[in-house]
Formats: C-alpha cells, sequence, structure tokens
C-alpha cells in the first residue's frame, strides 16, 4: 500500500470545487429543466430497447395504445429509480462525508466538494421529479404508482440489516455510493445519447451526467484518502463486498418489470418477465465498470475482489485494452 498520504493531493478537489459555479447544472441550467420547451406525444418517452422483454411476442401483440403506456411507465419507473438511489443511498452517504464518520474527511477542501456534491444530488431529486410530473401532465396519468426500491438499495438494504457493527453499514454505503457515483455517467447515457425519446428526457439525463462527471472523481479521491486509513478488517471487509456493489448497480430489474406491465393491464405480465430473463446467465443491465476497475487498481487491490471485469467487456473493447474511459482529473463540460 502507498502511502496514505501521497496517493491524494488536495489539487484535484480544489480544481472540482472551483468549477462547481461553473458547472452545476443547479447554476447553469435550472431554466432548461422548469421551461423545457414542448411535449411531443408522438415520440417515446423511454427507449424501446432497454426494455428487456421489448421482443416478446405477448408484448409485442399487445395494442399499441398499452405499449405506449407501458413505455410511459417505464420512464417514470427510471426517474423513480434515480431518485430512490440519491435519497436513500448517495443522500446519507454524503451527510456521513460532511460529520467526518470517515477517516481523512476533516480537511477544508473535502468537505466543500462533499457539500457542492450534496446540493447536487438534492437537485437532480428536484429535476426528476420534474420530470416525472410533466409526463404524468401530459400523458394523462393521474395515479402515482408505488414503484418498488430499486435492485441496487434493496441488496444494499439487505446486506446492511445483517451487519452486526455500525462501521460495517457505513462502509457498506460509503461502497455503494462509490461505485454508483464512478459508473452513473454509464447509466443515464441510455438515456442521454438516446434520439427516439423525448428531448426534454434525454437532456434530463445528460445534465444530470455532467454533474456525475465531477462527482465519481470526487468520490474516487476520497476513497482513496479513506481506504488506506482503515484498519485491516474494515479493509477487508470493503474488498468483499466490491462485488456485489458492482453487481448491484449494473442488475436489470426483474422484480420492477412485473409491476409495471400489470400497471399497464398486460396480462401474464410475470410469464412475460421471466421468460425475457432468459437462461439465467448474470442479468447485468450494465456492463461498462471500468472506472471501478480503475479505483481497484488505484488503492492496489484490484487482485483482491473477486470480479471478473474481462468477461464483462465485448470482444472488440477486451481487444482495445485497457484504456481508461474516465480521467479522475476535473469535471467534463
Amino acid at each position: 500500500m502507498k502511502d496514505s498520504h501521497s496517493g491524494v493531493g488536495p489539487g484535484t478537489l480544489r480544481r472540482i470545487a472551483a468549477a462547481w459555479p461553473r458547472r452545476a447544472t443547479v447554476r447553469t441550467d435550472m431554466d432548461k429543466v422548469t421551461d423545457p420547451g414542448p411535449y411531443d406525444p408522438r415520440l417515446l418517452d423511454y427507449p424501446e430497447h432497454l426494455l428487456p422483454f421489448a421482443e416478446h411476442p405477448d408484448y409485442t401483440a399487445q395494442p399499441e395504445d398499452r405499449r405506449r403506456h407501458v413505455n410511459t411507465l417505464a420512464w417514470i419507473a427510471y426517474n423513480a429509480r434515480v431518485i430512490a438511489a440519491e435519497e436513500h443511498v448517495a443522500n446519507p452517504t454524503f451527510i456521513m462525508l460532511a460529520h467526518g464518520r470517515f477517516p481523512g474527511v476533516d480537511r477544508y477542501e473535502v468537505k466543500e466538494v462533499v457539500q457542492q456534491s450534496h446540493v447536487d444530488e438534492v437537485w437532480h431529486t428536484y429535476m426528476h421529479m420534474i420530470a416525472m410530473q410533466r409526463t404524468r401532465e401530459a400523458r394523462g396519468i393521474t395515479a402515482e404508482a408505488d414503484i418498488v426500491q430499486p435492485v441496487t438499495n434493496r441488496r444494499l438494504f439487505a446486506l446492511a440489516d445483517e451487519c452486526g457493527e455500525s462501521w460495517e453499514r457505513d462502509l457498506l454505503f460509503l461502497l455503494w455510493t462509490t461505485v454508483g457515483e464512478v459508473s452513473i455517467n454509464a447509466f443515464l447515457d441510455l438515456l442521454a445519447k438516446d434520439s427516439t425519446i423525448q428531448p426534454m428526457h434525454a437532456l434530463v439525463a445528460r445534465l444530470h451526467a455532467r454533474d456525475e462527471a465531477a462527482h465519481g472523481p470526487v468520490l474516487a479521491e476520497l476513497m482513496k484518502e479513506i481506504f488506506p486509513r482503515l484498519d485491516r478488517r474494515q479493509q477487508d471487509f470493503l474488498v468483499r463486498r466490491f462485488p456485489e456493489a458492482i453487481t448491484a448497480f449494473g442488475a436489470e430489474d426483474y422484480d420492477l418489470w412485473p409491476q409495471v406491465l400489470e400497471l399497464a393491464e398486460v396480462s401474464d405480465a410475470r410469464d412475460i418477465v421471466n421468460d425475457a430473463r432468459g437462461t439465467g446467465e448474470p442479468d447485468l443491465m450494465l456492463t461498462d465498470f471500468s472506472t471501478v476497475r480503475r479505483l481497484l487498481r488505484d488503492l492496489e487491490i484490484e487482485d483482491r475482489v473477486e470480479f471478473d471485469f474481462e468477461a464483462l467487456r465485448p470482444a472488440d473493447s477486451r481487444a482495445a485494452g485497457d484504456a481508461v474511459t474516465a480521467e479522475h482529473t476535473g469535471a467534463r463540460s
């Protein structure tokens, strides 16, 4: 292990903090969210190809208006998943970081970027809440569905309930938030780059991703500050739980989709989703965890974390080598 003070300098965090007034969407782009322009009812709300059952014959046989309703509910569920991750995982973690719950985070430059990130996360909840309500109004949806907690949260809460000591629970939240923050742009880009959906929906994901391009480096730097200061038992705990955090964040949510189909009154919803689930292979919606792998290398624990990154990468990506897809040096514009 490298010297605990040599791996992290304050320069990166200071650059991120200095860029915040120019970068943060809550400061620069609020009007684009609150007044996004006309809604085109002909466009989809959610990318159809992201529905794991999109090609199932019992689904394609549904009337078009019902499939459209499923598509809208999928967009609402997507936002609910993002909000739940912010409110129940990221925000509690940033509060713990702000209150010095972990070692090595008591410097001013740390507190500054933590508070900035926390402001961003609260704004993201509001931003996605606005997007959901605009869709409900445009599509004439009056009822608010009680969407299940996302699979990412469910797996975290299940592990947290098993913890015998408070530090284990705290480290789980830190781990889940770190993996999420360094990986979330791959999740947001599923919508941000899609031209088949409402422009506002792609915009919301794009603006969120811009903020997260700074949060990833923040959490990576903080983990590099915290991890060397943990005792061996705590380090071993994180190493052991890393694979579960990665798979939880990338998982397709097969408990959510029957709920969406049933809300749209699609018969045999669970059978459709079970068929779509297929062969029982690892059910990952996301497979790009290159930024997590980079962090593990920086922490010098990649060889201790039992996760097969190579198995997730497409063949052409593997042939290209281990190119780093995101630099932890500051915010993207």
